[in-house]
């Protein structure tokens, strides 16, 4: 799979992913394609910028249209031939929200352009000639795009088969079902007072296999109950559900 960044700080985004964690040895391995690409490649004039005073006036600057027009055709076009265009995401405010859903549907395709704002934002036009989607991380203000460019990328490459140690992590993590997580524990058995709940050493796999359910539904109920609105639950889900209300 492949992610193009395209940033006025290149070295954001290229320094999360030097090597270490899933998505740098993902990089290295080659099981990921990412290339950080320096907006400013892309300017013309001696001055290289990137940003101009809004029209209409007040306060910010706002991304020149030109140069991200300019990246976006000439990355677009380094696809070999039969591989297509990238999908083209402007990581902006304005956009959806994005949800593990949202990374499923990312995952599916080959090859993702990912478009950093800064300043007061982009210039409108780039938003409605030259994008697919707009993916917004959260109702907060950043400083520019590169964090969530990354959120995205990480998401998104741990649901590639082989980038995860193992093939059931993805499938076992928070939202993927439309719940949270169960609780985890590891060794000690006690510490402060507070023990491991016994069915989790007991060997019972069936049993262990439940109790994980049951949590999971406890605690979506619990923490996050818009969750189970919009939540496909199983039969059995539905009955832990009621046990649980």
């Amino acid at each position: 799979m492949r992610f193009d960044v395209l940033s006025v700080l290149p070295g954001i985004v290229e320094g999360a992913f030097a090597g270490e964690g899933v998505v740098g040895r993902a990089v290295v391995s080659g099981l990921i394609d990412l290339r950080v690409r320096n907006l400013r490649d892309f300017t013309e004039g001696s001055y290289r910028q990137t940003d101009d005073a809004p029209y209409g006036g007040g306060a910010g600057m706002v991304m020149k249209p030109e140069p991200i027009a300019r990246a976006i055709e000439a990355i677009s076009a380094e696809g070999a031939e039969g591989e297509g265009k990238p999908w083209r995401v402007l990581l902006s405010p304005q956009g959806r929200r994005f949800d593990q859903g949202a990374a499923e549907a990312l995952a599916a395709r080959p090859w993702i352009l990912l478009i950093c704002g800064r300043y007061e934002g982009v210039d409108e036009r780039i938003r409605l000639g030259f994008v697919d989607e707009e993916i917004s991380i959260g109702d907060y203000v950043l400083s520019g795009g590169e964090i969530p460019a990354m959120a995205v990328i990480d998401a998104v490459s741990r649901l590639k088969p082989g980038v995860l140690g193992s093939g059931e992590s993805a499938a076992q993590d928070s939202f993927s079902a439309g719940l949270l997580d169960h609780p985890h524990y590891t060794r000690p058995a006690e510490i402060g007072g507070m023990r491991v709940p016994e069915v989790l050493m007991s060997g019972d796999h069936e049993a262990i296999r439940r109790w994980r359910r049951q949590e999971a539904v406890r605690r979506t109920l619990e923490r996050r109950k818009d969750l189970l609105e919009r939540a496909e639950l199983t039969e059995e889900e539905e009955r832990l559900l009621r046990s649980s209300s």
